[in-house]
């Protein structure tokens, strides 16, 4: 079973940056495509971006398009842990943020019923 853990959230001004880290308990690049969603209060949750293994050296990555230009995700292997860097953050970006692992490995997918694995939520909170 993949356990996954987040950390980085925190509060931050409009216009400030935070990185959320995921950290896997195994090795989940090569079996999972890896996800991360937002969820802010009475809302559903909602598909932020994923990233797949493409060949042993390279990933596919995919946006929202709310974040699309300002969060980057990207991996280390090494450290068998998944990264959102997000910029020039907004107050509408607030909101708990989960990273996943779809063990199908779709290529993106941006339903969150199709992620398995889930881990326990980082709060982010934007100032204006």
């Amino acid at each position: 079973q993949v356990q996954l853990v987040e950390s980085g959230g925190g509060l931050v001004q409009a216009g400030g940056s935070l990185r959320l880290s995921c950290a896997a308990s195994e090795r989940t690049f090569s079996s999972c495509t890896m996800g991360w969603f937002r969820q802010a209060p009475g809302k559903e949750r909602e598909f932020v971006a994923a990233i797949r293994a493409i060949s042993w050296s390279g990933s596919s990555t995919y946006y929202a398009e709310s974040v699309k230009d300002r969060f980057t995700i990207f991996n280390d292997n090494a450290k068998n842990t998944v990264y959102l860097q997000m910029n020039s953050l907004k107050p509408e970006d607030t909101a708990v943020y989960y990273c996943a692992c779809d063990r199908d490995q779709r290529y993106g997918s941006r339903n969150f019923r199709e992620y398995y694995y889930w881990g326990q939520g980082t709060q982010v909170t934007v100032s204006s």
